[in-house]
């Protein structure tokens, strides 16, 4: 789709997505969540660290996918000890696709029902980085991580009949204005910055979100987007001085408590309201409607062959 037909279909509704907030109508869900499973990716700091006490002090079993094996073994004890509910973890570095293809593959042979699937992991930079895969680091741990699992899982999901997968995902992804730009997806021709990396990556999510719905329909299976609100996290502690600066002196200082992405993402997860929904993207809890690149279903066809190639799961 060319840029001039995108142009055509922005609303100033999707200009002012991204100054608008969703914690005024933050719903939440006190059910409790005893003795089901939840996998959770990044989740030994910032929105993940709080989300995973947000459903074991419910009752939630956990299982984390981390890099760091020292900070995973302190949090499941940590969870296990204060909560009284399981909690296994498993290493992969998503910068590494066989690390994550390989967890993928335990999932799949495993037992395990997963109830609740939150891909949380991801990154900030700003600077161009090829990953040992050849892919650009932003585009393969954002995005090319959670398709693989979700992509090596669908089957086994789908047999079991119910299960909620969620995207943490972003308002983000508006700053990919003209599209994911497929045809150059190591950025050689075009300009690499942080935010349109970061935009295409999160773009790319919600695209892959088109194809994991259609092929979910009526198995019970469901899968939403969430931009988890202006939240103070570690994200971007890779960059440079400059950034770190502008992060820690701008940014956070108007930040929230990530509390409210660990809400939000609770009540997606485990709402009765929430049955049977599925496509969605919400800004926390509230419905928003992603900008026009992100609902393209032709790129949505094409980047699902070529995420599949990218990721080597030919």
């Amino acid at each position: 789709m060319s840029k001039r037909k995108y142009l055509k279909q922005y609303k100033w509704s999707n200009v002012f997505a991204m100054m608008r907030g969703g914690g005024k109508e933050l719903k939440e869900c006190t059910d409790d969540f005893k003795g089901h499973l939840v996998v959770i990716t990044g989740a030994t700091s910032g929105i993940g660290y709080i989300t995973v006490r947000e459903y074991a002090s419910r009752g939630a079993n956990l299982l984390v996918i981390n890099r760091n094996e020292e900070k995973s073994i302190a949090l499941c004890e940590e969870i296990r000890q204060e909560f009284q509910v399981e909690c296994d973890y498993k290493i992969a570095d998503f910068s590494r696709l066989s690390e994550v293809r390989k967890v993928g593959r335990e999932l799949l042979e495993s037992d395990l029902d997963i109830d609740v699937l939150i891909h949380n992991a991801g990154i900030y930079s700003t600077k161009k980085i090829i990953t040992e895969d050849d892919n650009e680091l932003v585009f393969q741990v954002d995005y090319l991580g959670s398709f693989v699992l979700n992509y090596m899982l669908r089957d086994k999901l789908k047999a079991r009949g119910k299960a909620r997968i969620i995207f943490v995902n972003s308002e983000g992804h508006r700053f990919a204005v003209w599209g994911i730009g497929l045809h150059d997806p190591k950025y050689e021709k075009r300009r690499h910055s942080g935010l349109g990396s970061y935009g295409v990556a999160k773009t790319a999510q919600l695209l892959s979100m088109i194809k994991f719905t259609e092929y979910f329909e009526g198995s019970g299976v469901t899968i939403n987007a969430m931009h988890p609100g202006n939240v103070k996290t570690n994200t971007g502690s890779n960059n440079g001085r400059i950034y770190r600066w502008y992060k820690r002196n701008l940014v956070d200082r108007i930040s929230k408590d990530p509390q409210i992405s660990a809400t939000a993402l609770y009540y997606l997860g485990v709402s009765e309201d929430m049955e049977g929904i599925s496509g969605k993207f919400f800004n926390l809890t509230k419905e928003e409607e992603p900008a026009p690149p992100a609902l393209d279903r032709e790129v949505a066809e094409e980047l699902w062959h070529k995420s599949i190639e990218m990721a080597g799961l030919e």
